[in-house]
């Protein structure tokens, strides 16, 4: 018979026995495992969430305090030659041939040609180059070539699409001509414009797919002036519409004299007075539109995601005022400057400024990001896929310049 010598302490063992829970089932494992697994992994995405704002926001909000000098090439002289970007490549253009170079200074393709006054459109990597009042255009993108154009006709307006579709105006004797080319030279399509019927076409726009076309008509009405703005629909929508014609819409008093798609479902209007948007991929409408006051319009600068247009600005605040839209049509930024420019880009989120002898980048939403001086003179900055990185050519190089 088995001796108790503390009853007590003997019931407390029992009781503790009898109040312990069960050993949970192998299910009540599993579930408790998988439960723990996803706290962590949520834990983790927290965390790496967390990590990434803050290096977005820090590089977002970077600011600059010098540029260094990396690298720097030579190249043949550049002097009597347009330089632009064409998808982060160097695109040469004078009235001999045209050109594509790459950083590193190596010719990647050369065109020669004779033109009295090229002018040049782009559309991603593809570049459109047409001698105006002349009849000749050549399409090319980052790989070489695509074809040539023959127009038979005094060029007045073109535009490239992505696939190297081109849309063309072209003067006749009483009649303008619409055409759609394909980037050999094939007709797609023909309109024709008078000035009694539908007025004088002084723009032409492509959207990126090529399957909407913009033009802006000068109309004569009732003693004063008026400007119609057409979409034509090339796609399946439009086939089953007279001459393509998907939306129009009208300005009494006003000329607008460029038009432009951001995207192949939004396209923008710019007048004397105003800025229009217009959105829908199939059947364009007008979606805003903001009056610009009475200052004058320097120029009109844009990408995929914004437009900004330059004025000469009336006040002390600076020579030029910039104004920044986004596809939705709100102004995002107004700022102000006196630097002398030569050209304005968007990149990454940046606009930069510069002339031949110093830059300017800001923010899209105004903060100063640098400022500084060339030591060279420089023909044009081309944007690299790093966002402190660019591209700047002079006569005889190219020179990598990097913000720090």
């Amino acid at each position: 018979m088995a001796e108790v010598k503390d009853f007590s302490l003997y019931a407390d063992k029992k009781n503790n026995n009898t109040d312990r829970a069960p050993e949970p089932s192998y299910r009540e494992k599993i579930r408790n495992h998988r439960m723990l697994v996803l706290f962590r992994t949520v834990a983790i995405v927290a965390i790496a969430v967390v990590a990434v704002a803050i290096i977005y926001v820090s590089w977002k909000d970077k600011n600059y305090t010098e540029a260094v000098i990396s690298k720097s090439v030579k190249i043949s002289d550049a002097s009597s030659s347009k330089i632009i970007n064409l998808n982060g490549h160097i695109l040469m253009y004078s009235k001999d041939g045209v050109s594509l170079v790459g950083s590193n200074g190596d010719s990647m393709w050369n065109l020669t040609y004779e033109m009295q006054n090229p002018i040049s459109r782009v559309c991603e990597d593809v570049v459109a180059i047409g001698d105006y009042n002349g009849h000749l255009i050549y399409v090319a993108n980052t790989d070489g070539e695509m074809g040539e154009i023959d127009t038979n006709l005094p060029i007045r307006d073109f535009c490239v699409a992505s696939q190297g579709v081109v849309a063309v105006i072209l003067d006749d004797t009483d009649i303008t001509w619409i055409y759609l080319y394909d980037s050999k030279g094939n007709e797609l399509a023909n309109f024709k414009t008078t000035m009694a019927d539908s007025g004088y076409p002084l723009g032409v726009a492509i959207s990126p797919n090529g399957e909407l076309v913009c033009v802006s008509y000068l109309y004569p009405q009732d003693g004063e002036l008026k400007t119609s703005i057409a979409f034509y629909n090339f796609g399946s929508v439009g086939q089953n519409a007279i001459d393509n014609y998907a939306s129009g819409y009208d300005y009494p008093g006003v000329v607008v004299p460029f038009v432009h798609f951001l995207n192949s479902s939004t396209a923008f209007a710019v007048s004397d007075d105003r800025i229009m948007f217009f959105t829908g991929s199939e059947v364009p409408a007008s979606s805003s539109e903001h009056l610009t006051g009475n200052d004058e319009i320097r120029s009109i600068y844009y990408d995929e995601d914004y437009v900004g247009l330059v004025f000469f600005n009336s006040t002390d605040k600076g020579e030029y005022r910039l104004e920044v839209y986004n596809t939705s049509g709100s102004k995002v930024m107004e700022k102000y400057f006196d630097v002398e420019y030569s050209d304005i880009f968007f990149d990454n989120g940046q606009i930069v400024v510069y002339s031949d002898s110093e830059i300017i980048i800001y923010g899209v939403d105004g903060a100063d990001k640098y400022q500084g001086v060339f030591d060279q003179t420089v023909k044009a900055v081309i944007p690299t896929n790093i966002r402190s990185r660019f591209l700047m050519v002079t006569e005889n190089s190219i020179l990598t310049m990097d913000l720090k």
